[in-house]
């Protein structure tokens, strides 16, 4: 795991903070123009960390940037209960630091099923939620893939934490395809190299029907043979050939043996490489009483696997169209 403690740079940070628009969803392409321009002022050795992550990954295809700032317990709001954030809420600490370093790596972007179209979601556990969702907290949300599924999958998925659970048990679990390929066989490579294997879809992008099957198909590895991206989803992937049941297994099992546990606290922010990864969360205990996790996440795109075809613009929000 590769961490940066940001301590040292606290000042400067929420010197930049303080120059952004104070009420981001108001004019959010304005607020993510102007993060785009503080985004070239970040401290070299934090930016310098950003641009090489972004250019060549990193082995196990994440990075934690810890030691941010980030309000005091006292002065955060409640944890939120309900989605989207209300257009008026003054901007967070947190959600500067993903505006201003998500604006270093490529462009923030909305998903028009998920979350009303929203470009910065809250996460915090919700009584009854979906077992596929971010909002579940006593069951294991499962390693997936970030949209796999998703003609325009995000590059990026980065998660800053305001506040914590309680007992500090959540942990967000990252495996990395460049750790997972020298234990799988040649064979088991090669077979799922530009495989494509039936995939379902998360409940936003159902339109509203329960199960609508297998919609997608997604190739486990595909790109640069060498160095190949990955598309996973243990709960989402459906193979039928029995060939294809045995790969997926024994990929299944190289990532649970690469698993790696990155504990959020307050004034973290983890970037994940969502062409190289598969991510899950560990169960926690809700309280209920205004004070549980709270996460922000964006998703970022860049230039990478034809996300962006020209004039897209940062904040843009995007419709479904499923790989085939």
């Amino acid at each position: 795991m590769t961490t940066i403690d940001c301590s040292a740079y606290s000042t400067q940070l929420l010197a930049l903070a303080a120059r952004l628009p104070r009420v981001p969803r108001a004019d959010l392409y304005g607020f993510l123009e102007a993060a785009k321009g503080l985004s070239g002022e970040l401290p070299g050795e934090l930016g310098d960390a950003l641009d090489k992550f972004n250019t060549n990954g990193s082995v196990d295809g994440h990075l934690v940037l810890s030691g941010l700032p980030v309000e005091d317990e006292g002065a955060l709001p409640a944890t939120p209960t309900s989605t989207p954030a209300p257009e008026d809420r003054p901007l967070l600490t947190m959600e500067a630091m993903l505006a201003i370093f998500g604006r270093r790596l490529g462009l923030h972007t909305g998903y028009q099923e998920l979350r009303s179209g929203t470009v910065f979601h809250d996460v915090y556990p919700s009584p009854g939620a979906h077992h596929l969702s971010s909002e579940t907290s006593e069951t294991l949300l499962e390693f997936h893939t970030e949209m796999a599924y998703h003609v325009l999958q995000p590059n990026y998925v980065m998660l800053a934490c305001s506040r914590a659970d309680h007992e500090r048990r959540a942990a967000t679990l990252v495996a990395s395809v460049r750790n997972a390929l020298p234990l799988l066989a040649a064979t088991t490579r090669a077979h799922l190299y530009e495989r494509p294997i039936p995939c379902a879809v998360d409940v936003a992008f159902r339109g509203g029907v329960d199960d609508i099957g297998t919609i997608a198909a997604v190739k486990p590895f595909y790109g640069p043979e060498s160095d190949p991206f990955l598309g996973y989803d243990r709960e989402l992937l459906t193979p039928r050939d029995s060939r294809d049941v045995a790969a997926v297994a024994d990929l299944s099992n190289a990532l649970d043996k690469i698993t790696e546990a990155v504990y959020l606290t307050p004034g973290d922010v983890l970037i994940v490489d969502n062409f190289r990864t598969t991510h899950a969360r560990t169960p926690f205990s809700p309280r209920w009483d205004g004070h549980d996790r709270w996460l922000h996440r964006v998703y970022i795109r860049t230039e990478r696997n034809g996300q962006l075809s020209g004039g897209e613009r940062a904040g843009d929000v995007v419709a479904f169209t499923p790989r085939r």
